[in-house]
């Protein structure tokens, strides 16, 4: 005697492929994504957390009356943005000639 295997619906196939899915993939938490994409390209949080301290400071010497330290800060901060740009695009042509070689 054979036993034949019910297969599910058509258009139930999708949630038995989700349940399979789900089943091998574990997702990535936001935090574990930041670490991973820091690993890949370390320059560019440095550049944000560079560009964030001269604006802080800026607006803090601008607030506090000195005007002289508040437009170096500013200006600072334009090439703290401009290094994070760079090391943006560096890191994607890095990662696209990663992934054309495997």
């Amino acid at each position: 005697m054979v036993v034949e295997i019910e297969s599910p619906p058509p258009e139930l196939e999708w949630i038995k492929l989700s349940d399979d899915l789900s089943k091998m993939a574990k997702p990535e938490t936001m935090l574990d994504k930041m670490k991973r994409k820091t690993k890949e390209n370390p320059f560019v949080p440095i550049g944000c957390v560079a560009t964030a301290a001269a604006l802080s400071y800026g607006l803090w010497a601008f607030r506090q009356g000195r005007p002289k330290m508040s437009q170096r800060m500013m200006r600072l901060r334009v090439a703290a943005q401009g290094f994070t740009i760079i090391a943006f695009v560096i890191g994607l042509g890095l990662s696209a000639t990663n992934v054309a070689k495997s």
